[in-house]
């Protein structure tokens, strides 16, 4: 009971964040006259909450209903960023079968579009990739915005090079996937952040 506790408390943390975000674009959305964008944003983001409220939080889905949920996600976004978003999903076919944690991937791919996409004109490309690796799912999460930095001693993160433009991330997101991959897996898991010095920024998780 406890470990699941902890596991709700770490899956929901995020979802006011998500829902703060996503109310104030219906509201511009709605101000500017853009009612069928507005419409069509509701939706998604009722089809989204419905999958979330629905799934017991100890169980596992397959990494395809898991990218279902997150192709919702990332077109909500693209309602707020246009074509400043660009997306790519790579997935072999023996990985959709394989099981993850529910939403495990959303405050990851939430973390590229906020200090990836959003601080930058141009806006940037977000590349999921997932594939097995003997007995392992490997899924990576990147983006081709600026690297990123933050405060390693309370996110438990490792070091990675500072720049401007991430200076402010508190690396809540990231140590709530590390959080609940601990929970889940133990020691059975891979968890691994990477901030190249040319740019861009990935974040790698391996399941059993």
């Amino acid at each position: 009971q406890t470990k699941a506790a902890q596991l709700r408390l770490l899956r929901y943390q995020l979802n006011p964040h998500f829902l703060f975000n996503t109310l104030n674009s219906l509201s511009a959305l709605i101000t500017t006259g853009r009612g069928e964008d507005a419409n069509d944003m509701l939706l998604k983001l009722s089809t989204f909450l419905r999958f979330a409220l629905e799934r017991d939080d100890m169980s596992l889905i397959t990494l395809r209903e898991e990218l279902m949920a997150i192709e919702l996600y990332l077109d909500i976004e693209k309602v707020r960023f246009s074509d400043r978003l660009a997306v790519e999903i790579t997935v072999a076919p023996d990985a959709y079968r394989c099981n993850v944690p529910s939403l495990l991937l959303q405050p990851i791919v939430e973390n590229a579009i906020k200090y990836g996409v959003s601080p930058q004109e141009e806006g940037a490309e977000i590349a999921i990739v997932a594939q097995v690796v003997g007995p392992r799912l490997r899924v990576t999460v990147s983006d081709t915005g600026p690297g990123m930095t933050m405060n390693n001693i309370e996110a438990g993160l490792p070091a990675v090079r500072p720049t401007h433009a991430r200076r402010d991330s508190t690396g809540v997101g990231l140590a709530n996937i590390r959080d609940r991959l601990a929970q889940a897996y133990g020691e059975e898991h891979r968890f691994e952040i990477r901030s190249p010095e040319s740019g861009g920024f990935s974040v790698l998780v391996e399941l059993p």
